[in-house]
């Protein structure tokens, strides 16, 4: 694919979305994320946070101290509870 096509898929895309067809998004995973950054911002310990959103602590300890890094999926829930914690926080009570 060439770099003009990729920029006009982008486009065919965004004008999809803004015209209300969020089927055609891009899904954005970063590549690095800061576990204890989200962890603070909402004043958990390493414990609390674990306890709450289903991780190891030593899971966090890793992250927090570059020893490992999430994978995609869990950088993905990283950024949904530091986007929307309240949601996540809501869906797991439920659960």
């Amino acid at each position: 694919m060439s770099a003009f096509d990729k920029i006009k898929a982008g486009l065919e895309d965004a004008i999809a979305f803004a015209e209300g067809d969020e089927t055609r998004a891009t899904i954005h995973v970063p590549e690095t994320i800061d576990v204890r950054a989200i962890r603070k911002s909402l004043g958990l310990s390493q414990a609390e946070f674990a306890m709450r959103y289903g991780f190891g602590l030593a899971r966090i300890k890793d992250w927090e101290q570059g020893r490992s890094r999430p994978d995609g999926a869990v950088r993905a829930y990283l950024k949904v509870i530091e986007r929307e914690h309240q949601a996540v926080d809501r869906a797991l009570l439920a659960a």
